[in-house]
């Protein structure tokens, strides 16, 4: 895939987590999602199954403000950082994802999460650990 078009493609992945909202073409019909928070594993095939999953964890518009991400020979690989706020409060998770990618579309995802820490939890660790970089 060209440069040009995985930029294209990191650009409309990250404005779907921010918004909750994925263009038609971000997506394949049939793509393959296996989300893996602590402790679980989540499966969805299609467009509206890894639509779901994710309105499930947060249906809420968020923040990604730091990403990285590297291309493979048939997709990408991405980390993040979100952040978002709910009914229950303000949440942040980190996230690496395996994309593979057919023609401008992710036809599959592996998504590794470290789950969602609540705004108490993130002040816990920030208190008790000195990260090297942001």
């Amino acid at each position: 895939m060209a440069t040009d078009s995985l930029h294209d493609l990191y650009q409309r992945f990250i404005a779907y987590l921010e918004t909750g909202v994925a263009n038609e073409d971000l997506f394949t019909e049939d793509v393959f999602c296996d989300f893996t928070p602590p402790l679980w594993r989540i499966q969805a095939r299609g467009r509206e199954g890894v639509l779901a999953i994710r309105r499930q964890g947060h249906a809420t518009p968020g923040k990604v403000p730091r990403w990285s991400a590297q291309p493979t020979p048939d997709g990408f690989v991405m980390e993040i950082e979100e952040s978002w706020t709910d009914e229950k409060g303000d949440w942040y998770c980190r996230e690496a994802i395996l994309a593979q990618v057919r023609g401008r579309s992710i036809s599959r995802l592996s998504v590794y999460c470290t789950g969602y820490w609540s705004a108490e939890r993130h002040a816990a660790h920030a208190a008790q650990v000195r990260l090297l970089e942001p």
